[in-house]
Protein backbone atom coordinates (compact mmCIF):
# COMPACT_ATOMS: atom_id res chain seq x y z
CA UNK A 1 0.00 0.00 0.00
CA UNK A 2 1.35 3.48 -1.05
CA UNK A 3 1.58 5.71 1.87
CA UNK A 4 1.34 9.58 0.74
CA UNK A 5 3.50 12.04 2.11
CA UNK A 6 3.08 15.73 1.65
CA UNK A 7 6.81 17.17 0.40
CA UNK A 8 8.09 18.40 -2.31
CA UNK A 9 10.10 17.21 -5.62
CA UNK A 10 12.35 18.87 -7.61
CA UNK A 11 13.39 17.50 -11.20
CA UNK A 12 15.84 18.68 -13.38
CA UNK A 13 16.47 18.29 -16.85
CA UNK A 14 19.10 19.38 -19.33
CA UNK A 15 22.41 19.88 -20.75
CA UNK A 16 25.39 22.43 -20.29
CA UNK A 17 25.46 23.50 -23.88
CA UNK A 18 22.04 21.54 -25.21
CA UNK A 19 19.18 24.28 -26.10
CA UNK A 20 18.24 24.55 -22.58
CA UNK A 21 17.13 23.99 -19.06
CA UNK A 22 14.04 22.68 -17.45
CA UNK A 23 12.96 22.17 -13.57
CA UNK A 24 9.79 21.01 -12.41
CA UNK A 25 9.01 21.80 -8.71
CA UNK A 26 5.81 19.32 -7.42
CA UNK A 27 4.60 19.66 -4.34
CA UNK A 28 3.87 23.89 -3.82
CA UNK A 29 0.64 24.49 -2.01
CA UNK A 30 -2.16 26.91 -4.09
CA UNK A 31 -2.00 30.72 -3.32
CA UNK A 32 1.41 30.83 -3.10
CA UNK A 33 2.20 34.75 -4.41
CA UNK A 34 5.43 34.86 -6.68
CA UNK A 35 7.50 37.92 -7.34
CA UNK A 36 8.90 37.35 -11.28
CA UNK A 37 11.95 39.95 -10.10
CA UNK A 38 12.76 37.70 -7.41
CA UNK A 39 13.13 34.84 -9.07
CA UNK A 40 15.36 36.49 -11.81
CA UNK A 41 17.81 38.02 -8.78
CA UNK A 42 18.47 35.08 -7.53
CA UNK A 43 19.12 33.53 -11.01
CA UNK A 44 21.28 36.89 -11.59
CA UNK A 45 23.35 36.10 -8.39
CA UNK A 46 24.29 32.33 -9.46
CA UNK A 47 26.18 34.27 -12.45
CA UNK A 48 27.70 36.66 -9.63
CA UNK A 49 31.94 36.02 -8.19
CA UNK A 50 35.03 36.94 -9.43
CA UNK A 51 36.80 34.41 -11.12
CA UNK A 52 33.77 33.30 -13.68
CA UNK A 53 34.52 32.45 -16.91
CA UNK A 54 33.74 33.50 -20.36
CA UNK A 55 29.88 31.30 -20.58
CA UNK A 56 28.62 34.29 -17.50
CA UNK A 57 29.37 36.99 -20.06
CA UNK A 58 27.16 34.70 -22.60
CA UNK A 59 24.20 34.04 -20.39
CA UNK A 60 21.52 36.11 -19.37
CA UNK A 61 19.53 33.44 -16.91
CA UNK A 62 15.72 33.90 -16.89
CA UNK A 63 13.46 31.43 -15.55
CA UNK A 64 10.12 31.16 -17.50
CA UNK A 65 7.01 29.73 -16.31
CA UNK A 66 5.49 27.19 -18.42
CA UNK A 67 2.81 25.34 -16.02
CA UNK A 68 1.66 25.59 -12.65
CA UNK A 69 1.09 29.35 -11.83
CA UNK A 70 -1.24 32.32 -13.17
CA UNK A 71 -1.20 35.49 -12.60
CA UNK A 72 1.44 35.53 -10.01
CA UNK A 73 -0.26 32.67 -7.93
CA UNK A 74 0.42 28.70 -8.00
CA UNK A 75 -2.28 26.41 -8.53
CA UNK A 76 -1.01 23.67 -6.31
CA UNK A 77 0.01 21.69 -9.45
CA UNK A 78 3.42 20.67 -10.66
CA UNK A 79 5.40 24.15 -11.43
CA UNK A 80 7.26 23.75 -14.66
CA UNK A 81 10.57 25.99 -15.18
CA UNK A 82 12.60 26.94 -18.34
CA UNK A 83 15.65 28.79 -18.89
CA UNK A 84 17.17 28.85 -22.25
CA UNK A 85 21.06 28.43 -23.25
CA UNK A 86 22.12 31.09 -25.01
CA UNK A 87 25.22 29.15 -25.80
CA UNK A 88 23.55 26.93 -27.65
CA UNK A 89 23.72 28.75 -31.14
CA UNK A 90 27.16 28.03 -30.73
CA UNK A 91 26.98 24.41 -30.13
CA UNK A 92 23.48 23.74 -32.53
CA UNK A 93 25.51 21.03 -34.70
CA UNK A 94 27.28 19.53 -31.57
CA UNK A 95 24.43 19.32 -29.12
CA UNK A 96 21.70 19.17 -31.32
CA UNK A 97 18.73 16.80 -30.07
CA UNK A 98 18.36 15.11 -33.52
CA UNK A 99 20.77 14.03 -36.21
CA UNK A 100 22.94 16.17 -38.02
CA UNK A 101 24.67 15.82 -41.82
CA UNK A 102 27.93 17.38 -40.42
CA UNK A 103 30.15 15.03 -38.84
CA UNK A 104 30.90 15.88 -35.58
CA UNK A 105 33.85 14.22 -33.80
CA UNK A 106 34.06 12.37 -30.73
CA UNK A 107 35.92 13.93 -27.37
CA UNK A 108 38.45 10.93 -25.90
CA UNK A 109 39.72 12.87 -23.19
CA UNK A 110 38.76 12.33 -19.63
CA UNK A 111 39.49 15.19 -17.18
CA UNK A 112 40.62 14.27 -13.69
CA UNK A 113 38.27 14.95 -11.20
CA UNK A 114 35.36 15.14 -13.70
CA UNK A 115 32.77 12.44 -14.25
CA UNK A 116 34.20 11.89 -17.52
CA UNK A 117 35.63 8.61 -17.46
CA UNK A 118 33.49 7.08 -14.96
CA UNK A 119 30.60 8.36 -17.14
CA UNK A 120 31.90 6.39 -19.95
CA UNK A 121 32.06 2.85 -18.26
CA UNK A 122 28.81 3.13 -16.58
CA UNK A 123 26.52 3.95 -19.64
CA UNK A 124 28.85 2.30 -22.32
CA UNK A 125 29.75 5.55 -24.37
CA UNK A 126 32.45 6.25 -26.20
CA UNK A 127 32.16 10.06 -26.34
CA UNK A 128 32.73 11.88 -23.62
CA UNK A 129 30.63 14.71 -24.09
CA UNK A 130 28.01 12.51 -23.46
CA UNK A 131 28.71 12.34 -19.67
CA UNK A 132 29.68 16.30 -19.00
CA UNK A 133 27.04 18.11 -20.33
CA UNK A 134 24.54 16.58 -17.75
CA UNK A 135 27.33 16.19 -15.14
CA UNK A 136 28.20 20.37 -15.96
CA UNK A 137 27.87 22.81 -12.99
CA UNK A 138 25.48 24.34 -15.35
CA UNK A 139 22.39 22.44 -14.45
CA UNK A 140 22.77 24.30 -11.16
CA UNK A 141 20.38 26.89 -12.67
CA UNK A 142 17.87 24.96 -12.72
CA UNK A 143 17.89 24.29 -8.99
CA UNK A 144 18.47 27.83 -7.93
CA UNK A 145 15.28 28.22 -10.24
CA UNK A 146 13.31 25.96 -7.72
CA UNK A 147 14.90 26.78 -5.16
CA UNK A 148 13.40 30.80 -5.67
CA UNK A 149 10.34 28.47 -5.59
CA UNK A 150 10.66 27.07 -2.36
CA UNK A 151 12.04 30.62 -1.24
CA UNK A 152 9.23 32.25 -1.82
CA UNK A 153 6.88 29.63 0.16
CA UNK A 154 9.54 29.98 3.24
CA UNK A 155 9.54 33.61 2.90
CA UNK A 156 5.36 33.61 3.31
CA UNK A 157 6.45 31.64 6.67
CA UNK A 158 8.45 34.00 7.92
CA UNK A 159 12.14 32.42 6.99
CA UNK A 160 15.15 33.70 5.66
CA UNK A 161 17.83 32.14 3.93
CA UNK A 162 21.24 33.44 3.00
CA UNK A 163 24.82 32.82 2.08
CA UNK A 164 28.68 33.84 2.20
CA UNK A 165 31.74 32.74 1.38
CA UNK A 166 34.26 32.13 4.19
CA UNK A 167 37.30 30.56 2.79
CA UNK A 168 39.32 30.78 -0.87
CA UNK A 169 41.75 28.61 -1.48
CA UNK A 170 43.96 29.17 1.49
CA UNK A 171 42.74 32.57 2.24
CA UNK A 172 40.15 32.34 5.32
CA UNK A 173 37.84 35.33 6.65
CA UNK A 174 37.96 36.01 10.94
CA UNK A 175 36.44 34.20 13.01
CA UNK A 176 33.43 36.02 14.10
CA UNK A 177 33.22 36.93 17.57
CA UNK A 178 29.19 36.64 17.79
CA UNK A 179 26.46 35.20 15.58
CA UNK A 180 25.62 36.54 12.64
CA UNK A 181 22.15 38.38 12.49
CA UNK A 182 20.25 39.24 8.90
CA UNK A 183 21.13 42.34 8.70
CA UNK A 184 25.14 41.80 8.62
CA UNK A 185 24.24 39.85 4.80
CA UNK A 186 23.18 43.30 3.30
CA UNK A 187 25.12 44.40 0.15
CA UNK A 188 27.11 40.77 0.39
CA UNK A 189 26.20 40.49 -3.20
CA UNK A 190 27.86 43.42 -4.03
CA UNK A 191 31.47 42.01 -2.97
CA UNK A 192 33.03 40.33 -5.76
CA UNK A 193 33.65 36.87 -3.82
CA UNK A 194 30.47 37.58 -1.86
CA UNK A 195 32.42 37.71 1.63
CA UNK A 196 31.42 39.64 4.54
CA UNK A 197 34.72 40.77 5.29
CA UNK A 198 36.73 43.38 3.48
CA UNK A 199 39.79 42.71 3.90
CA UNK A 200 39.42 38.70 3.47
CA UNK A 201 37.70 39.72 0.28
CA UNK A 202 40.60 41.73 -1.20
CA UNK A 203 42.98 38.77 0.00
CA UNK A 204 40.62 36.24 -1.75
CA UNK A 205 40.48 38.37 -5.27
CA UNK A 206 43.83 38.62 -5.13
CA UNK A 207 44.68 34.97 -4.36
CA UNK A 208 41.90 34.35 -7.31
CA UNK A 209 44.10 36.56 -9.41
CA UNK A 210 47.46 35.00 -8.69
CA UNK A 211 46.22 31.03 -8.91
CA UNK A 212 44.62 31.85 -12.45
CA UNK A 213 47.12 33.40 -13.93
CA UNK A 214 49.01 30.06 -12.65
CA UNK A 215 46.41 28.45 -15.16
CA UNK A 216 44.73 27.10 -11.49
CA UNK A 217 41.63 26.84 -10.50
CA UNK A 218 40.46 27.09 -6.75
CA UNK A 219 37.86 25.73 -4.38
CA UNK A 220 36.73 27.03 -0.82
CA UNK A 221 34.00 27.32 1.66
CA UNK A 222 30.71 28.70 1.69
CA UNK A 223 28.16 29.35 4.36
CA UNK A 224 24.53 29.09 4.35
CA UNK A 225 22.23 30.64 7.25
CA UNK A 226 18.85 30.29 7.63
CA UNK A 227 16.30 32.78 10.39
CA UNK A 228 13.10 32.43 11.51
CA UNK A 229 12.32 28.43 11.48
CA UNK A 230 9.88 26.85 13.87
CA UNK A 231 11.13 24.34 16.02
CA UNK A 232 10.37 20.60 15.17
CA UNK A 233 11.12 19.79 11.32
CA UNK A 234 12.65 16.89 11.09
CA UNK A 235 12.59 14.13 12.71
CA UNK A 236 14.51 11.83 15.44
CA UNK A 237 12.51 8.48 14.41
CA UNK A 238 13.77 7.62 10.99
CA UNK A 239 17.51 8.00 9.54
CA UNK A 240 15.93 9.39 6.14
CA UNK A 241 13.80 12.00 8.28
CA UNK A 242 16.67 13.52 9.93
CA UNK A 243 16.68 17.00 8.57
CA UNK A 244 20.73 16.68 9.08
CA UNK A 245 21.29 14.19 6.70
CA UNK A 246 18.73 15.30 4.29
CA UNK A 247 20.83 18.66 4.01
CA UNK A 248 24.34 16.87 3.80
CA UNK A 249 22.35 15.25 0.78
CA UNK A 250 21.73 18.36 -0.89
CA UNK A 251 24.62 19.95 -0.44
CA UNK A 252 26.75 17.09 -0.88
CA UNK A 253 24.77 16.78 -3.92
CA UNK A 254 25.47 20.09 -5.74
CA UNK A 255 29.05 19.84 -8.01
CA UNK A 256 32.13 19.85 -6.66
CA UNK A 257 31.32 19.97 -3.11
CA UNK A 258 33.26 17.36 -1.19
CA UNK A 259 32.44 17.66 2.63
CA UNK A 260 29.23 19.36 4.58
CA UNK A 261 29.66 20.06 7.77
CA UNK A 262 26.73 21.38 10.35
CA UNK A 263 26.84 23.80 12.90
CA UNK A 264 30.54 23.93 14.31
CA UNK A 265 30.64 21.03 12.39
CA UNK A 266 34.02 19.07 12.61
CA UNK A 267 35.18 21.34 14.97
CA UNK A 268 33.36 19.80 17.16
CA UNK A 269 35.13 16.91 17.50
CA UNK A 270 38.31 18.36 19.18
CA UNK A 271 36.18 19.52 21.93
CA UNK A 272 35.01 18.45 25.77
CA UNK A 273 30.89 18.30 26.19
CA UNK A 274 31.08 21.25 27.97
CA UNK A 275 32.30 23.48 25.26
CA UNK A 276 30.00 21.63 22.37
CA UNK A 277 26.54 21.63 23.46
CA UNK A 278 24.04 24.36 23.55
CA UNK A 279 22.86 25.01 27.18
CA UNK A 280 18.77 25.45 27.31
CA UNK A 281 16.90 28.37 29.34
CA UNK A 282 14.13 29.64 29.79
CA UNK A 283 12.57 33.16 30.64
CA UNK A 284 8.46 34.56 30.50
CA UNK A 285 9.44 37.46 28.08
CA UNK A 286 11.68 34.50 25.60
CA UNK A 287 10.37 31.76 26.57
CA UNK A 288 13.01 28.25 25.83
CA UNK A 289 16.19 29.64 24.74
CA UNK A 290 19.45 29.37 23.58
CA UNK A 291 22.60 31.84 24.59
CA UNK A 292 25.21 29.69 21.71
CA UNK A 293 24.74 28.01 18.80
CA UNK A 294 27.51 24.92 18.15
CA UNK A 295 25.11 22.95 16.81
CA UNK A 296 23.63 25.17 13.87
CA UNK A 297 20.18 25.21 14.71
CA UNK A 298 20.13 21.23 14.86
CA UNK A 299 19.64 18.62 17.34
CA UNK A 300 18.29 15.07 16.84
CA UNK A 301 18.00 15.93 13.39
CA UNK A 302 15.40 18.24 13.85
CA UNK A 303 15.54 22.21 14.11
CA UNK A 304 15.90 24.04 17.35
CA UNK A 305 14.29 26.94 16.05
CA UNK A 306 17.94 28.98 16.30
CA UNK A 307 19.37 29.73 13.15
CA UNK A 308 20.34 27.14 10.98
CA UNK A 309 23.96 26.78 9.65
CA UNK A 310 25.53 24.94 7.34
CA UNK A 311 29.04 24.91 5.07
CA UNK A 312 29.94 23.15 2.16
CA UNK A 313 33.34 23.01 1.00
CA UNK A 314 34.15 22.97 -2.55
CA UNK A 315 37.25 21.36 -4.39
CA UNK A 316 38.96 23.39 -7.25
CA UNK A 317 37.35 23.22 -10.77
CA UNK A 318 38.60 20.33 -12.78
CA UNK A 319 38.41 22.00 -16.14
CA UNK A 320 41.70 23.40 -16.19
CA UNK A 321 43.42 26.27 -18.84
CA UNK A 322 46.35 23.66 -18.59
CA UNK A 323 45.12 20.40 -18.46
CA UNK A 324 46.37 17.66 -16.17
CA UNK A 325 47.90 13.84 -17.75
CA UNK A 326 45.20 11.57 -18.72
CA UNK A 327 44.59 8.69 -21.43
CA UNK A 328 42.61 8.81 -24.75
CA UNK A 329 40.02 6.68 -24.53
CA UNK A 330 40.16 5.41 -27.95
CA UNK A 331 43.53 4.50 -28.05
CA UNK A 332 44.82 4.14 -24.53
CA UNK A 333 47.74 5.86 -25.15
CA UNK A 334 48.97 9.25 -22.73
CA UNK A 335 47.13 12.80 -23.53
CA UNK A 336 45.96 16.02 -21.65
CA UNK A 337 42.91 15.96 -20.95
CA UNK A 338 39.86 17.85 -22.73
CA UNK A 339 40.14 21.72 -22.19
CA UNK A 340 37.16 23.57 -22.33
CA UNK A 341 35.96 26.83 -21.56
CA UNK A 342 36.06 27.14 -17.70
CA UNK A 343 35.70 29.58 -14.61
CA UNK A 344 38.96 29.80 -11.75
CA UNK A 345 36.84 30.06 -9.12
CA UNK A 346 32.84 29.52 -8.98
CA UNK A 347 32.51 29.26 -4.80
CA UNK A 348 30.82 32.65 -4.76
CA UNK A 349 28.32 30.93 -7.17
CA UNK A 350 28.50 27.78 -5.29
CA UNK A 351 26.81 29.60 -2.23
CA UNK A 352 23.91 30.58 -4.36
CA UNK A 353 23.08 27.52 -4.97
CA UNK A 354 23.55 26.00 -1.44
CA UNK A 355 20.67 28.39 -0.54
CA UNK A 356 18.48 26.88 -3.22
CA UNK A 357 19.62 23.91 -1.44
CA UNK A 358 18.84 24.31 1.82
CA UNK A 359 15.81 26.27 1.18
CA UNK A 360 14.32 23.13 -1.02
CA UNK A 361 15.13 20.76 2.04
CA UNK A 362 13.45 23.48 4.42
CA UNK A 363 10.08 23.81 1.88
CA UNK A 364 9.65 20.08 1.79
CA UNK A 365 9.92 19.53 5.47
CA UNK A 366 7.52 22.15 6.05
CA UNK A 367 4.92 20.62 3.84
CA UNK A 368 6.04 17.22 5.22
CA UNK A 369 5.05 18.60 8.92
CA UNK A 370 2.05 21.00 8.35
CA UNK A 371 0.54 20.45 4.66
CA UNK A 372 -2.28 22.16 3.67
CA UNK A 373 -3.80 22.45 -0.15
CA UNK A 374 -3.56 26.16 0.21
CA UNK A 375 -0.93 28.30 1.50
CA UNK A 376 -3.81 29.88 4.45
CA UNK A 377 -4.42 26.07 5.56
CA UNK A 378 -0.18 25.81 6.15
CA UNK A 379 -0.49 29.35 7.95
CA UNK A 380 -3.26 28.02 10.06
CA UNK A 381 -1.77 24.46 11.07
CA UNK A 382 1.75 26.77 11.53
CA UNK A 383 -0.12 29.05 14.30
CA UNK A 384 -1.20 26.22 15.75
CA UNK A 385 1.53 24.77 16.46
CA UNK A 386 4.07 27.24 17.33
CA UNK A 387 0.97 28.10 20.02
CA UNK A 388 1.23 24.73 21.18
CA UNK A 389 4.50 24.73 22.04
CA UNK A 390 4.51 28.50 23.16
CA UNK A 391 7.17 29.35 21.02
CA UNK A 392 7.95 32.96 20.90
CA UNK A 393 9.16 33.73 16.89
CA UNK A 394 12.54 35.18 16.48
CA UNK A 395 12.74 38.38 14.00
CA UNK A 396 14.00 37.46 10.69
Amino acid sequence: MLRARMSLRLITAGESHGPGLTCVVEGLPAGLELNREAMDRDMARRQLGHGRGGRMKIERDRAEVTAGVRHGHTLGGPVALRIDNRDFANWEERMNPWPVEAAVDEVHLPRPGHADLVGTWKYGFTDVRDVLERASARETAARVAGGALARAFLVALGVQVRSHVVQIGTEHAPQRSGALAIEDFEGVDDDPVRCLDPEASRAMVGHINVQRKANESLGGVFEVVVFGLTPGLGSHVSWEERLDGRLALAICSIQAIKGCALGDGFDLAARPGSGAHDEIFHSVDRGFFRETNRSGGLEGGMTTGEPLVVRGAMKPLPTLTQPLRSVDIATREPAQALRERTDSCTVPAAGVVGEAMVAFVLASAYRAKFGGDGIDDVHRALRSYEERIDWRRRAA
